[in-house]
């Protein structure tokens, strides 16, 4: 029997499973020795059925293997790419180099972006040169569309009054005030700034002095500093804020009508100092030195709810509006006014000594208003200001 040489030494047979991405699959054998390249044109002839007339076809495709994920080499053997029986190779078309742009598609581009390119200055003002100057009242229109932040301010100051009114009509509103008035020492003994007490204990003045100077000058550096100063020998200086602000309390208490009326008035301006503007002591400092004066830039601060930049501009401008008009409140013959007490929801508001002591934070520090629009009691009494202020300012 005559056996030809090359099945002699021919190597061990493999299955190859082949699939396209057009979902054609067959079985392919092979031996260990067959190169990669005789293998994809084994699959190319069984694919297209024949020879490959286009010889570019052979280039243009490649063998991977599925499990791995490897692209196959072509001048590697079946061996050497370590393939077993059984294994799956995807046939798939090499994706063709893109296109180079032509010359004339690059201009015609080029031309589009320029067309759509905004005009410059110079182009507007040579476009309308040729058109008339008119003025219009545009600007005067805008100023009479007030601004919601200003007037809350305004509204809030009157509200205030009418609050503390309507309070000290309540037999309980001492107690219910005094637990306010304790809240807020709470508050108080946890809200220290940070930066203006190192720079105070960098100087070498005990913590616990420092603190306490601090929060009997409203956080400012200056002033504080000028407090230690002048009590570095006083031995009261160590003793805490809160232990002075429970004797006033304590000593301020009375059972007649008209020293409940006396205590409640006492709570309602400590509750205000409390309240009292704290500029922000990085900002001070900042614009301090720029030359400005420390009261000025309070002032400033004040004015522009701790802006430093606003700030800045505030003291280099026409420094409107003054300190003082951020305590008048708005006309209480107004119909803003009026439609605000007169809604049930403002109404009830006003008898919670909650909504008092928002109107007043809000009133000292404007940042914390989204925190007082969140809450469940004062939400809604802000929700139903700023509705009414947007319905009479669009009519």
């Amino acid at each position: 029997m005559f056996v030809q040489e090359e099945k002699i030494f021919a190597g061990k047979v493999l299955k190859i499973h082949v699939c396209t991405m057009d979902g054609t699959e067959w079985l392919e054998e092979v031996t260990e020795d067959t190169t990669i390249e005789k293998l994809k044109e084994k699959c190319l002839k069984h694919y297209v059925h024949g020879s490959l007339e286009d010889p570019k076809t052979l280039t243009h495709h490649k063998l991977i293997h599925a499990a791995s994920e490897r692209i196959l080499t072509e001048v590697k053997t079946v061996a050497d790419e370590n393939l077993k029986d059984k294994d799956v190779l995807l046939l798939i078309k090499k994706r063709p180099p893109p296109t180079p742009p032509k010359m004339s598609d690059i201009a015609a581009d080029e031309k589009k972006k320029q067309e759509s390119k905004a005009p410059d200055k110079e182009a507007i003002l040579k476009a309308t040169a040729s058109l008339s100057t008119r003025h219009t009242d545009r600007t005067v229109t805008q100023h009479n569309i007030r601004d919601f932040q200003t007037e809350l301010r305004k509204i809030l100051v009157s509200l205030i009054e009418v609050a503390q009114k309507l309070l000290a009509l309540n037999p309980d509103a001492v107690e219910l005030f005094k637990k306010a008035n304790a809240m807020l020492d709470e508050d108080e003994e946890e809200r220290v700034d940070e930066a203006a007490l190192q720079q105070l204990t960098e100087m070498g003045f005990p913590e616990s002095r420092a603190i306490k100077a601090l929060r009997l000058n409203h956080m400012s550096v200056t002033q504080a500093m000028d407090w230690l100063i002048e009590h570095v020998d006083d031995p009261t200086a160590d003793i805490p804020l809160i232990g002075q602000d429970t004797q006033e309390a304590e000593a301020s208490a009375s059972s007649t009508d008209e020293a409940k009326q006396d205590e409640l008035t006492e709570i309602f301006k400590r509750i205000r100092r409390k309240r009292e503007f704290r500029p922000d002591s990085r900002a001070v400092i900042a614009l301090m030195e720029m030359g400005f004066d420390e009261k000025e830039v309070i002032d400033a601060l004040r004015v522009n709810n701790n802006q430093q930049d606003a700030a800045c501009e505030w003291l280099l401008g026409d420094r409107k509006p003054s300190p003082e008009d951020l305590d008048k409140g708005i006309d209480t013959n107004s119909p803003l006014f009026q439609a605000i007490l007169e809604n049930p929801v403002v109404q009830l508001g006003l008898t919670n000594p909650k909504t008092l002591l928002a109107f007043e934070d809000m009133l000292e520090n404007p940042l914390n208003s989204t925190q007082w629009m969140n809450d469940p009691e004062t939400g809604p009494v802000m929700l139903q200001i700023s509705r009414i202020f947007q319905t009479l300012n669009r009519t």
